[in-house]
């Protein structure tokens, strides 16, 4: 890839440079302890689950075999994004090849893409715990989880596969001055000298067809939970539905939320710095990674048991 724009670039052009925060350089150094602390957790508290289910026999049922997969999505969104952000902020490492960059922006796509529909496909999951207790062994089973992580996994690597080739295809003749800390794909496409709308109308096209659909059908099922849950009459029955459900929500909260405060300062790009869409850019890839594990940790009995038995045998 280098070498291709080597020969089509009148600059020589051989990689790009990431500017973390132009406006606000200070940031960087307030940042990187908090930064690599959520970092180390992310990686830590994400292990810990993952083992724990692997090694625990009780836990190898298919909501827990859903969490292993969102604990590796977010695995490797985390090591595609921070150890670079890092690189920069202690060492000022800013140059990234240009097959780095766009393997970069695939991985962070796509693998975002992956981590929405597991959220989707947990709350159907919880929808038919709740909705039909009795049919749930029958519908939710290893098989229906092994095709739910080919469809999460086919889905996303061939709907964003386009969105690095677009950017690929471009013409970079001028700067190579990425002002992001990631390869963000319009941070990098507005760098060349072509016309960038295609990459922006798939972009847009791609986040709400994906991001959206899957966004509607978490809300959907959580929606027929709730109608669910209070048609129930025994008595301590809506907080033991809510319960199950409860720890799911509130990383579907961590996700969304952070998503949706980051999209609307790009809409508002006009009324706060630059570097704040910049920065909620950095923290979506390292705090809903560092949360997820914790929060399904101290919520779930079953998994709290689990390292609790994993620690003692190892101690």
């Amino acid at each position: 890839m280098a070498a291709h724009q080597n020969d089509t670039n009148p600059t020589g052009i051989s990689d790009f440079l990431l500017n973390c925060f132009v406006r606000s350089p200070r940031w960087q150094l307030w940042l990187s302890l908090p930064l690599s602390l959520l970092f180390l957790l992310a990686m830590g508290a994400n292990a810990i689950l993952l083992i724990t289910i692997r090694l625990e026999a009780s836990l190898h049922e298919p909501m827990y075999y859903l969490l292993s997969l969102l604990s590796l999505l977010d695995i490797v969104l985390c090591l595609t994004v921070i150890p670079k952000v890092l690189a920069i902020f202690w060492f000022d490492l800013r140059p990234i090849s240009f097959s780095a960059c766009f393997l970069q922006m695939y991985i962070m796509n796509s693998f975002l893409a992956m981590e929405s529909c597991t959220f989707m496909v947990m709350a159907f999951d919880r929808y038919i715990a709740i909705c039909h207790p009795l049919r749930y062994p029958s519908i939710i089973t290893d098989q229906f989880v092994l095709k739910a992580v080919i469809f999460i996994v086919a889905r996303n690597i061939f709907m964003c596969g386009p969105i690095p080739i677009l950017s690929a295809r471009l013409h970079y003749c001028r700067r190579n001055v990425i002002e992001n800390c990631i390869c963000a794909n319009m941070s990098v496409s507005r760098l060349s000298c072509d016309d960038v709308t295609l990459n922006r109308l798939y972009q847009f096209a791609i986040g709400w067809t994906l991001l959206g659909s899957d966004l509607i059908l978490i809300f959907l099922s959580y929606f027929l939970i709730l109608r669910a849950v209070l048609k129930l009459r025994a008595e301590g029955a809506v907080a033991k539905a809510l319960s199950t459900c409860g720890s799911h929500f509130i990383l579907i909260l961590f996700f969304s939320t952070i998503l949706l405060v980051f999209v609307l300062t790009h809409v508002a790009k006009r009324k706060v710095s630059p570097d704040v869409p910049v920065l909620l850019n950095v923290l979506h890839h390292v705090i809903p990674a560092a949360l997820n594990p914790i929060v399904y940790g101290v919520r779930t009995q079953e998994i709290k048991q689990g390292i609790q038995k994993l620690l003692k045998k190892r101690w």
